[in-house]
C-alpha cells in the first residue's frame, strides 16, 4: 500500500509538471523539423526545404495562375532568394529558415535532414514550405493555401506531427519549358539558362519523364518510377524540451520522493 501511494504521488507530480509545460507551450518553443526523401532509388531528389512559421497571411502562389518571382526563386533554382524577402515583407514576425542536407546539395532518395527553429506559437501557428524537385526545370512541392497546415492549436500545442507529399502533389510551376539542357541536377546542364513557358502553376509530375535515362550530378541515372499515390517526401515536427522543463520534471520527482520518505 505504501508503494502504491508513492506511485500515485509521483504521477500527480508528473501531471503537475505537464500542466506547467502545457502553459509554457504558449511561449516560444524549440521545434525540430526533419525531412525524408521517400522516392524510389534513382528517382527524384529535393533541394533544401525553405520554410516559414507564420500567421497564415503570406501566399506565394495560386493554382491556375502565373507564378510570381518569389515562387520562381524556389521552383527554378531552389534558393528562395526572392521568396524569403517577400515572406518577410508580408509577415515581419514570421520565423523563416531552411532544412539543408548536411553534406550540401540535393537530398537523395532514402536520405534525411533536420534543423531546429525557435517558434512562437502564439503568433505563428501556421507552416508554409517549398522545395524544388530535381532533376527538373521548374517542378517543386509547396502548399498553395497559407492556412492549409495549422501547426499549433490555440493553446500553443503541436497540432501536426508530419506532412506527407505524394506524386500527385508535385507542382509544375509553368514558368520554364522542360529542357534537359537547362535543368537543375543534370550532368552538363546549365540551370541558369531558361526558356520561358509563360504558363500557369498546375499539378503535373508526368513531365519529369523528360529526364528519364539522364545522369544526375549525384552520379545516378534518373528514372521517375513513382506514381500519383506514392509518398515521396515527408516533413516531421518534434518539440524539443528545454533544459529548464527537464530540470523541473526531475526536481518534481525528487521532491515527491523526499516527502514520502519522511
Amino acid at each position: 500500500m505504501k508503494n502504491s501511494r508513492i506511485g500515485i504521488t509521483l504521477v500527480a507530480g508528473i501531471v503537475s509538471v505537464a500542466g506547467v509545460a502545457a502553459v509554457a507551450g504558449a511561449q516560444p518553443v524549440q521545434l525540430r523539423v526533419t525531412v525524408q526523401n521517400l522516392a524510389p532509388s534513382n528517382s527524384v531528389s529535393f533541394a533544401a526545404l525553405r520554410l516559414g512559421f507564420h500567421n497564415g497571411t503570406y501566399d506565394s502562389f495560386n493554382n491556375g495562375q502565373a507564378a510570381g518571382m518569389s515562387a520562381i526563386s524556389i521552383a527554378e533554382g531552389g534558393t528562395g532568394n526572392l521568396w524569403f524577402p517577400a515572406f518577410s515583407a508580408a509577415e515581419p514576425n514570421a520565423t523563416l529558415g531552411s532544412v539543408v542536407r548536411a553534406a550540401g546539395g540535393a537530398l537523395r532518395p532514402g536520405e534525411t535532414a533536420s534543423s531546429d527553429h525557435t517558434v512562437d506559437p502564439s503568433i505563428n501557428r501556421f507552416f508554409t514550405f517549398g522545395s524544388m524537385v530535381v532533376p527538373s526545370n521548374d517542378h517543386w512541392i509547396a502548399n498553395d493555401n497559407p492556412m492549409q497546415y495549422m501547426l499549433f492549436n490555440a493553446a500553443g500545442e503541436l497540432n501536426l506531427t508530419s506532412i506527407s507529399q505524394f506524386g500527385r502533389q508535385i507542382w509544375d510551376n509553368g514558368s520554364e519549358t522542360e529542357d534537359p539542357a537547362n535543368a537543375a541536377f543534370l550532368v552538363g546542364s546549365v540551370n541558369a539558362n531558361r526558356t520561358p513557358q509563360n504558363g500557369v502553376v498546375s499539378f503535373n509530375f508526368d513531365r519529369l519523364d523528360a529526364f528519364n535515362g539522364l545522369t544526375t550530378t549525384a552520379g545516378y541515372v534518373f528514372q521517375r518510377q513513382f506514381g500519383a499515390n506514392d509518398e515521396i517526401y515527408r516533413i516531421s515536427f518534434e518539440v524539443i524540451p528545454t533544459p529548464g522543463a527537464m530540470s523541473l520534471l526531475g526536481m518534481s520527482g525528487v521532491v515527491v520522493l523526499r516527502r514520502r520518505r519522511r
